[in-house]
């Protein structure tokens, strides 16, 4: 991404604030794994999408003075160990920030601005579960509380999601690039696929397509066959593919930062069975109708209640379920969550907000029949136009007929 991206980010934000509060978000640390070992650092989305910067340690803050980016100092034996660090030069460059201070004088800068009779400071304030530790952002609200009781603690979080939930044409253009390796990578697990082929090895053909690109996963890639298809979110990779499974495929790629989010099912023989074919088509009419209807206007909570009622409506069909009440018992996920920064996007969108062009948010039909062996989900992405919509995973076989040919193409 270019820096006047993430500067014209940082603008958009700053005008939302209350005039002449400070502003602070933090990059983040890695937690630790084991013993002397951290997870790969992986910087918190909102900093990047403001500054472009992925360096652990690293301070943004926003006041009438102007902004300000602190970054770790040089350390020569520290970079030897762990790469090197980002310099002045460097970081202005990448996030447009001509201030560029060493970390710790963060906090003397701070303890000026509160003493110069600021009033207001914002913090990126969120946990998505209770019990979750404390990061960066809720020790200094805990800090301010403490030694400055005055000063009134605001979220930045609600404005970061009104921002996100909308996408700028270069954030589309890279959804656009993630989209297009995550079809090759599909294709290429469907072209291996045989019976008696383990989950890790329909991973080792989706590393590979990635590996070409320098194109990291947008997250920990779901892959499994057969009776692991009902794991949601299933990580082990150990079992092994037996004919007449079915494979459960859920990947995304991010490029640019900006992730996508795409899920296949598919037969490990290359052929569907009468009742795979039953339930796949169920899927794939509920995805046809939904690309058909969405548009600018359409209610988000809509969206998701439209894949289930006209899902049921297939499953009705072919025998399985006579009752909506009990559509949970085939379908066991929601049908729709924003992707960007964020593999499930913060957007500022509500159940009851109507959808904008823009946006862009999956498309999910899962169906789990357990007393079938069958489980699958089929998953695209949607970016709202202003007449309708795009599916922009298209290109990732998604029919029964592009699926079987893909398949059988490589034998010959």
């Amino acid at each position: 991404m270019l820096s006047t991206f993430h500067s014209d980010n940082r603008k958009a934000l700053y005008a939302r604030l209350e005039p002449g509060a400070v502003a602070v978000m933090f990059a983040g640390s890695a937690p630790r794994k084991t013993n002397d070992e951290y997870y790969p650092f992986f910087a918190d989305r909102g900093f990047v999408y403001l500054t472009g910067i992925e360096q652990a340690g690293s301070i943004l803050l926003n006041s009438s003075k102007g902004e300000t980016l602190y970054i770790l100092p040089k350390d020569l034996i520290a970079e030897r160990w762990n790469g090197r660090r980002l310099d002045a030069s460097q970081a202005a460059d990448i996030s447009g920030i001509q201030n560029i201070c060493e970390e710790p004088a963060f906090r003397r800068d701070l303890n000026a601005l509160f003493q110069s009779g600021v009033e207001t400071i914002y913090l990126d304030l969120y946990k998505h579960a209770e019990g979750e530790p404390d990061d960066e952002s809720y020790k200094l609200a805990a800090y301010i509380k403490e030694r400055y009781p005055h000063i009134v603690i605001k979220n930045l979080r609600p404005h970061i999601k009104a921002l996100r939930t909308i996408k700028q044409p270069c954030e589309i253009a890279a959804m656009r690039e993630s989209q297009r390796i995550t079809a090759e990578a599909v294709t290429a697990m469907m072209r291996a696929s045989k019976p008696g082929m383990y989950e890790y090895q329909y991973k080792a053909e989706f590393d590979y397509v990635l590996g070409k690109y320098g194109a990291p996963p947008a997250f920990p890639p779901i892959i499994s066959a057969g009776a692991n298809n009902f794991c949601i979110h299933y990580y082990a990779y150990t079992g092994r593919a037996g004919d007449g499974d079915m494979v459960l495929n859920d990947v995304g790629v991010s490029c640019d930062n900006l992730m996508n989010d795409v899920s296949r099912g598919w037969p490990v023989n290359g052929r569907f069975s009468e009742r795979q074919k039953l339930l796949y088509d169920c899927a794939f009419a509920t995805s046809e109708h939904l690309f058909g209807l969405i548009k600018p206007g359409m209610l988000m909570g809509d969206v998701d209640l439209t894949i289930k009622k006209y899902n049921f409506e297939r499953l009705k069909d072919i025998g399985l379920l006579n009752d909506y009440g009990d559509i949970s018992k085939y379908m066991w996920h929601g049908g729709a969550h924003h992707v960007g920064y964020d593999v499930h996007d913060v957007t500022g969108v509500r159940d009851s907000d109507p959808i904008a062009p823009g946006m862009v948010f999956c498309v999910d039909i899962g169906i789990y029949v357990e007393d079938w062996g069958i489980g699958f989900r089929l998953e695209d992405n949607c970016l709202v136009t202003e007449s309708g919509c795009e599916n922009l995973s298209a290109a990732t076989p998604r029919s029964i007929q592009e699926i079987e040919d893909i398949m059988y193409k490589k034998k010959k």
